[in-house]
């Protein structure tokens, strides 16, 4: 597929996340959005923090489940501990990747060990041909860093500048980390058959996409850039700033995501429901053991849009 990136500017929009709760932590939702689902195979993203929690009040999350999805966890401070149905259990630091395979299914819990806590939380949908491969679990203690202009940069997914990320994915995905304690400026090439999208985690940024000017984007908003884009031109203007841009291909099948599942048919979303709110032991997703505390349950499966498959590129 060739884009012609000569025959309009890259379509742009900014768009707002909505706050939410986890484990007694606040958090911004980028993904999904009414407006965009995904992008690439990205399709959910919260980040959380930067918080300081209190003595009595850690972030708790009990044992839930998953299906076809990846979990792609970015602690960029303070320590969680994760244990999951396959016996693992990996405190996760700054500057770590945890990536979590659910396949078929899996099931984990997720306890702070630290009252200071920043972290991305994301999915990773898995493509028709992998979604029900079999569970498994990966650590990734230390994550490439290099300068981008004047940005400090952590590769987290994919390839950038001639550098590579050690995680793997199913499908072609970029995520990289950029942050800053002063006034830093910088110039990011897009792949012209990349959709992309850039949240703020941190002070603002002023964005140029090619050569428009997006304005300020700040925390809790995702700049989302379509198929076609040339060039991110970053501005900070001073103090601390950080930014999580993500990348990839559009996502060529239809997704139905609900809850804690992926899926592609209301009829999965009820059977994955049912199998793990009847089966004390988890059954096909496995039980936690070592967390104090109850798992949580499957609430009702509400009534659910069909997904569409997406309009190819031309």
């Amino acid at each position: 597929m060739i884009l012609d990136t000569d025959a309009a500017p890259a379509r742009w929009e900014r768009l707002q996340a909505h706050l939410g709760d986890v484990g007694g932590l606040t958090i911004r939702r980028a993904l999904p959005t009414p407006k965009h689902r995904m992008v690439g195979a990205w399709c959910f993203l919260d980040h959380a923090g930067p918080a300081d929690l209190p003595a009595d009040r850690p972030m708790r999350v009990g044992p839930h489940p998953h299906t076809g999805l990846q979990t792609f966890s970015w602690l960029i401070e303070g320590e969680i501990l994760h244990r999951d149905s396959l016996g693992s259990e990996q405190v996760l630091r700054h500057g770590q990747v945890n990536l979590m395979t659910a396949g078929r299914g899996i099931s984990h819990s997720e306890e702070s060990l630290t009252s200071r806590l920043q972290l991305a939380q994301l999915w990773i949908a898995l493509p028709d041909a992998v979604r029900h491969m079999p569970p498994a679990f990966e650590h990734f203690p230390v994550m490439p860093q290099f300068k981008t202009g004047g940005f400090d940069t952590m590769l987290l997914m994919g390839e950038f500048q001639g550098h590579r990320s050690p995680v793997p994915s199913h499908t072609p995905l970029l995520g990289v980390d950029l942050s800053a304690s002063h006034a830093a400026e910088a110039e990011v090439l897009l792949h012209p058959d990349y959709e992309y999208g850039l949240m703020v985690l941190e002070g603002d940024m002023a964005v140029t996409v090619g050569d428009e000017d997006t304005g300020l984007s700040q925390p809790g908003q995702l700049l989302y850039v379509a198929p076609g884009g040339r060039s991110l031109r970053l501005l900070s203007g001073g103090g601390r700033s950080r930014a999580l841009l993500l990348g990839g291909p559009p996502f060529n099948e239809p997704v139905l995501l609900w809850w804690n599942f992926v899926g592609r048919t209301r009829e999965e979303m009820h059977a994955y429901a049912a199998e793990w709110n009847q089966q004390e032991d988890g059954s096909v997703f496995g039980a936690v053991h070592g967390y104090v505390g109850p798992r949580l349950l499957a609430p009702p499966v509400p009534a659910l849009k069909v997904p569409v498959a997406p309009e190819p590129l031309s």
